[in-house]
This record gives structure tokens, C-alpha cells and sequence, in this order.
């Protein structure tokens, strides 16, 4: 077996290294010497044996890990984990100096000479690695001696993971991964995908404590959960940027007032201007959205609320929630569906057309006269709750409106021109409509109706057996229809939601519902006003009463309905 010479130095990592692992130091009155005379490496951090650690590293500053292997032939891995941005490592076995001195006296050299000796040399290169996978480095003997991690970004100040172990067989902290470790689309939708993986062996078969994480985007898939958890903090600085004199490794002698490279021992604060440069570059930065959600042990995972027609990224991490260790599935993509296209309807010049859409809903209507025209009429019946109408003539678009009730708009017509006219329904629930679209208007299709459409009950007026009522007309004279139904004494507002269908004509009524038809109008507007008495009522009943318009081509519009009840004694 090959033994090498332990200088001062190396017992100096030995006692540092103890101190990582929170082991008692076995020589307290040498570390605090070696600590006074600032003799360590420069910039240097000790590798804990069987723990991962985090670090940051500064573009363009490569940064130096070391950690000692005791015995020849010692089982080694080293794994590096790039977070935000891609790295440059290289792992080297360092040369130790002899334990002499130049003029043979047999002293040992001063433990300055002996780094500087260590630092000259660029000892044995034995893995070296560029790019954003997880690498590891992976040997089942290795011999004793000091070993050095370089690591270097050139993109930008970025985070990484590092991890090394002499137990490597004993340890594994990282979930394994089953024989197929691919991430399969089993069901796709236009708004949902489902996704199944194979369950890792850690947790079905060695019973460890393993959950799985998926992650979702729409950029690219993520090599480590490392880089996810650096893009969702991306927009915040300072959660990336260390903190000076708050955010450290407790590996790095620099905060041991050891001197760094750049400075004599000193720590510089960023100063405001770095920092805002800092912070700019990042605020700068489009915010990525990622979703990330932690799904227990089930392997299998229906991602919903996706856009349709929309390509997203899927990854899925195995995590043990001892350690807090991951290990990436091979991430996929896929596109969910198209929306079903809207089926236009062709409007017949004169012709009412019935419009049903589902609450939150659309329809798309097409006119397109055959002959020119001067100008186009649209008459719009809105049933049940306020809808939207948006008229397009050959892509340019004139008319974007609320229409409530019964509205009709005139539109300057072109020759060979085509109307696109999209309905959107309501929030609320599902929308009923008439619509006529003509080029040759003459009586409207339907009635015209008053600014105010409720029927006022006089309280004064009610009897035990009869209700006194009145509601508005207009100038037009037209055929106006009253209806009483019976309803129960809970009958509410729901229900009479459900009954205020306004193109629900006299022809859907029991003919034993019909009070009476007459006609009225009135040039002056104030006295367009009609009162009726609904006789042969019940004592102490409720009753809902009804008022139908009638236009000339047939078509009906019902007032808002009202409740009345019959006083119970008289």
C-alpha cells in the first residue's frame, strides 16, 4: 500500500474537515494557530464525506473544493448538480510536497512554502466535465491524498449542488431510478394530460421515503429540481445573490478571516451600485411560469387548466424526504388539442333564427346578402340574461354592444359584403336569443317594447279575490296578453329566473291561465299606461301574472313577471 507524508497542512484539512461534520477537534490550540497565521488555501472550502452542499459561483471566478480521501484503494463519487446556468468542473488529485526542506537539514518547510508548493501545482486531472446534466465522477478505488474540485461558470453568477462520498454503495442519497425512467403521455385533452412513470426501486422496493414532483412549462424541460427551484426564484435577486456577511457555506475559511483571492482578509460589501445592477438584471428578466406540485408516492398525475393548442413541458423528480435529494425522470412534451371550431350559422335575409349558448359561451353567425345594399338591419331578442354582439363586415368591426331585451341596429351596407357576427353569452348561465338580419327592412319582427317593462300590483287594490294591475305600452299599437298561474307560498327567486324567458310566447301558456288579450298605444308616452283586474282569485293564495307583447309578424316578448297574493280576510 502507497503512504504518503502528512504535512502540518493536510492536518489542518483534517481538523477543518472534522469541524464540518461537527466532530470535536482533536488539536483546538493548532487550529486556532493555523487560524491566526491565515496559512490555509486560498478561496477554499471543505467537501463534507456523505452530505450534499450548496454553493454560488460568480462568472468568470472559478471556485475551488477540496476534501481528503485517508487510505488507498477507498471507493469514491463525486456528483455536481448545475442550477441555473451550465458549468465547467474538473476533479484533480493533488501533489503533496515531501516532508523535507530544500537544504536537507530533515526540517519541515514552513507551511507557506508548502501552499504555494500545493497551489503551483495543478496536480492530476482526473475527470473533467462542461454542460447542465447532472455528472458524476465514479471510482471504485482511489487512492489516498488530496483531491481538488475546480468549478467555473461562464454564462453567468449561477448556483450548483455538490455531493461526494467514500461509501458510495452504503449511501445512495439519491433516488434511484427504475429501468425504463422515461415520463409517458397517457391521456391528452383540451385542457388536461395525463402522465404516468415507472415507481423508483428506492421507494417500491427498498421502502424508502420517496415522493414525486412535477413541474410544468412551457419552455423546456429541467435537467435537476435544482434548476426548477433556481427559475422560480429567478425574479427575486437577492434569493440567488448572496448576502454578504449573512449568506455563507460554513466550509468556506473566508469567513474565518482567512484572506481571499481579491481581498487581504477583508470582506467588501456590494455596493449600491452593483446591487441595483444586480437586482435590474434579474427584474429584467421575463418571469418564467413554471407550476411545480409535489404529489405524495402515485405515480400517475392528470395536469388540468391547460390552454388548448398550447405545447408544454413535463419533468418529474423523485424525491427522498429524508435527505431531501432528487433524481430527474427523462422529462417529455406534449401539445393538448385544439379548441372544437365554432360552427357558423348561415342568417336568411328575413328570417328570425333562434340562438341557444351555453353559459360563458359563443356563437358565430354569418350573413351574407346576394344582391348590394345600402344598409343592413339586425334586430336582436335577447331571452334570458344580458348578452354581447360583436358585427364584423368583411374583418372590420362596427358594432360591439350589451343587448338586453329587444335592440336593433342599423349598419351603412357595401356591395358583396359578408357580416361576422359573434355572440358571447352570459356568466351567469345559458343564453337564449332571436336574431333577424336584413338588407330590406319594413315592420320590425318584433314588438317594440317600453324603457320600463315591470307590471306594477296596487296593494290598495287587493282583495281576497282579485289583484289590481298596470304596466306601460307604447306609441305602436299592439296586442298585449295577460296569464296568472297558481305558485307555491315558497316559490323563489330561482324559480322565477327559470321563468323569465322572454321569448317563451302565449302558445307555451294552458288556455286555464288566460285572463284576457286587448289592444292599447298612445301618442303621449306619459299616458301609455293600461291597468286590469284579475278576478275569480282564491283568498290567501299566491299567483304569478305574466304580460305578452305581440308584434305583427307573431312574435311575443314577455314583461318582467310579478308576484302577487290575495289577502287571506276580507
Amino acid at each position: 500500500m502507497r503512504t504518503i507524508p502528512v504535512p502540518v497542512s493536510i492536518v489542518l484539512f483534517f481538523i477543518v474537515f472534522a469541524w464540518a461534520q461537527k466532530l470535536p477537534t482533536r488539536d483546538e490550540e493548532l487550529f486556532q494557530m493555523q487560524i491566526r497565521d491565515k496559512s490555509v488555501y486560498h478561496h477554499s472550502s471543505v467537501i463534507p464525506d456523505g452530505a450534499e452542499i450548496s454553493g454560488y459561483v460568480f462568472r468568470d471566478t472559478p471556485k475551488r473544493y477540496y476534501f481528503v480521501v485517508e487510505e488507498d484503494n477507498t471507493p469514491l463519487s463525486v456528483t455536481v448538480t448545475p442550477c441555473d446556468a451550465p458549468l465547467e468542473w474538473k476533479l484533480s488529485l493533488q501533489e503533496l510536497p515531501e516532508e523535507s526542506s530544500g537544504d536537507g537539514s530533515g526540517q519541515p518547510e514552513p507551511l507557506d512554502q508548502q501552499k504555494q508548493q500545493i497551489m503551483e501545482e495543478e496536480g492530476t486531472e482526473l475527470f473533467s466535465y462542461k454542460g447542465n446534466d447532472v455528472e458524476s465522477y465514479v471510482a471504485t478505488s482511489s487512492p489516498s491524498g488530496l483531491y481538488q474540485l475546480e468549478l467555473h461558470s461562464t454564462e453567468k453568477d449561477t448556483n450548483f449542488k455538490v455531493y461526494a462520498t467514500t461509501t458510495p454503495e452504503s449511501d445512495q442519497p439519491y433516488p434511484e431510478m427504475p429501468y425504463d425512467p422515461r415520463v409517458d403521455v397517457t391521456s391528452l385533452g383540451r385542457t388536461t394530460i395525463t402522465l404516468a412513470w415507472k415507481p423508483s426501486p428506492t421507494g417500491s422496493l427498498m421502502k424508502q421515503p420517496i415522493q414525486y414532483c412535477v413541474v410544468i412549462n412551457k419552455e423546456h424541460n429541467f435537467k435537476s429540481l435544482c434548476a426548477v427551484e433556481a427559475k422560480l426564484s429567478a425574479d427575486d435577486a437577492f434569493m440567488i445573490v448572496p448576502k454578504p456577511g449573512l449568506d455563507f457555506s460554513p466550509f468556506d475559511f473566508s469567513h474565518f478571516g482567512f484572506p481571499s483571492e481579491n481581498d487581504s482578509g477583508k470582506e467588501r460589501p456590494l455596493s449600491k451600485s452593483a446591487t441595483a445592477k444586480i437586482t435590474r438584471s434579474y427584474a429584467a428578466k421575463q418571469k418564467v411560469d413554471i407550476q411545480k406540485v409535489c404529489i405524495g408516492n402515485k405515480n400517475i398525475f392528470t395536469v388540468s387548466d391547460l390552454k388548448p393548442d398550447t405545447q408544454y413541458y413535463f419533468d418529474i423528480f423523485a424525491v427522498n424526504t429524508v435527505t431531501n435529494m432528487s433524481t430527474a425522470y427523462v422529462g417529455t412534451f406534449a401539445k393538448t388539442k385544439e379548441e372544437a371550431k365554432q360552427k357558423t350559422v348561415e342568417l336568411k335575409d328575413g328570417k328570425v333564427t333562434d340562438v341557444f349558448i351555453k353559459r360563458k359561451g359563443s356563437k358565430f353567425l354569418r350573413f351574407a346578402p346576394v344582391s348590394s345594399h345600402q344598409k343592413v338591419m339586425f334586430y336582436v331578442h335577447s331571452c334570458l340574461d344580458a348578452i354581447q354582439i360583436q358585427v364584423r363586415r368583411d374583418g372590420k368591426l362596427l358594432l360591439s354592444q350589451n343587448v338586453e331585451g329587444v335592440r336593433h341596429f342599423q349598419l351603412r351596407g357595401k356591395p358583396k359584403a359578408k357580416y361576422l357576427i359573434r355572440l358571447r353569452g352570459s356568466r351567469k348561465g345559458a343564453s337564449m336569443l332571436k336574431i333577424l338580419a336584413t338588407t330590406r327592412p319594413n315592420k320590425q319582427p318584433f314588438p317594440s317594447l317600453p324603457e320600463d317593462t315591470r307590471i306594477k300590483a296596487f296593494d290598495k287594490l287587493r282583495t281576497c279575490t282579485s289583484a289590481t294591475v298596470a304596466w306601460l305600452g307604447t306609441q305602436e299599437r299592439n296586442k298585449f296578453c295577460i296569464y296568472k298561474k297558481e305558485v307555491d307560498d315558497n316559490y323563489n327567486e330561482e324559480q322565477r329566473r327559470r321563468e323569465q324567458n322572454q321569448c317563451m310566447g302565449p302558445d307555451t301558456r294552458k288556455k286555464s291561465e288566460k285572463v284576457l288579450c286587448k289592444y292599447f298605444h298612445s301618442q303621449n308616452l306619459q299616458k301609455a299606461v293600461t291597468t286590469e283586474t284579475i278576478k275569480g282569485l282564491e283568498p290567501g293564495r299566491s299567483y304569478l301574472l305574466d304580460v305578452y307583447v305581440v308584434g305583427h309578424g307573431g312574435h311575443s316578448v314577455k314583461y318582467q313577471s310579478k308576484l302577487v297574493k290575495t289577502r287571506k280576510f276580507c
